[in-house]
């Protein structure tokens, strides 16, 4: 099975930390949220990957050959014409294999390895409350009868939650052409789910199967959501250098300098950082971040920014300096 996974989006909720980083190599719980999406990858034995970039993907392209040996192809996305417009950038890698998509702002928890022996494509599916953020699945008999893209009145809550199996993904990328060639848009962008829906038309049975474990990185909140949720997975308790506390669950890297600090709990400590004399709990310290007296609770701190003084919550981005009075 051959993995697909767009990352070329702004990341515009996220600023300022994509001021200066592509949204899919911010930091969560110790690395990039593409690192975590690769390592599921590599445990579910997938090896081969095509990647669409965009915005700052020379910095993608870097990061995932120095840190992974996947067969990794890279595909530019020219225009961010929506995600039906990145998979069709992406049409040569649309061959007899199966293949996964994967969106590439969220981290997920679940087997994949069930998607190998269905006979059917497949679609990951939440429940949620809201569903007016997402694609939507109608189903009828046991198969998809109906995909709509971010409903403005409620026809399902049942969401595609980003990850798409697709068992012939030559009748994909027919689909895929189709709606290029007719300008088929919908608010304005070519649609994944339009795709899918030309290939329902034509006979093509889809299957849906559940992701409870879902965590969106979309938007700083989420983010530290996020973090918790994989620092509590990970159970790791890193030893505490000396005199400093750690609350778990918590991650410190290795190569991190912290002294005379409390950590935790859900805080996670990047490799290159220095925190001292600071108190650290629900937050996201990024790599090569400097910290110093200070209290922090529920903020980001961008890779390579330096935080000195007295606060409660703060998102700082890459590369910012701020000292507050004691």
């Amino acid at each position: 099975m051959h993995a697909i996974i767009p990352v070329a989006g702004i990341g515009t909720r996220l600023r300022p930390f994509t001021h200066s980083l592509p949204k899919v190599l911010v930091n969560v719980a110790g690395k990039p949220i593409l690192g975590h999406i690769l390592d599921s990858l590599v445990q579910q034995s997938i090896t081969t990957a095509t990647i669409i970039t965009g915005y700052k993907g020379d910095l993608v392209e870097d990061y995932v050959r120095s840190t992974y040996s996947l067969d990794a192809r890279f595909v530019q996305q020219d225009e961010m014409l929506g995600l039906g417009h990145a998979i069709w950038s992406a049409r040569e890698s649309l061959g007899d294999e199966p293949v996964l998509i994967i969106l590439g702002d969220t981290v997920f928890d679940v087997d994949l390895s069930v998607l190998a022996t269905r006979q059917f494509s497949s679609l990951g599916v939440k429940h949620v409350d809201d569903p007016r953020r997402f694609g939507v699945v109608i189903e009828e008999g046991g198969f998809v009868s109906r995909l709509v893209e971010k409903p403005e009145t409620l026809v399902s809550t049942m969401a595609i939650v980003g990850l798409y199996y697709i068992h012939q993904p030559s009748r994909l990328k027919m689909a895929l052409d189709r709606l290029i060639s007719e300008n088929i848009r919908t608010k304005g962008e070519y649609q994944l789910t339009d795709a899918l829906q030309i290939m329902v038309d034509s006979g093509e049975k889809f299957t849906t199967f559940p992701v409870d474990g879902w965590y969106d990185c979309g938007k700083p909140e989420t983010l530290l959501q996020t973090n918790r949720f994989l620092l509590t997975q990970r159970g790791e308790m890193p030893t505490a250098p000396r005199g400093c506390v750690l609350i778990p669950p918590v991650h410190v890297d290795p190569t991190a300098i912290v002294e005379h600090s409390v950590i935790g709990p859900y805080a996670s400590i990047s490799k290159g950082s220095v925190v001292r004399n600071s108190i650290i709990r629900d937050s996201i310290i990024s790599d090569n971040a400097s910290v110093a007296d200070i209290s922090l609770d529920q903020s980001i701190i961008g890779e390579n920014a330096e935080v000195t003084g007295r606060f409660s919550s703060i998102n700082i981005g890459d590369g910012s300096i701020v000292r507050l009075s004691q």
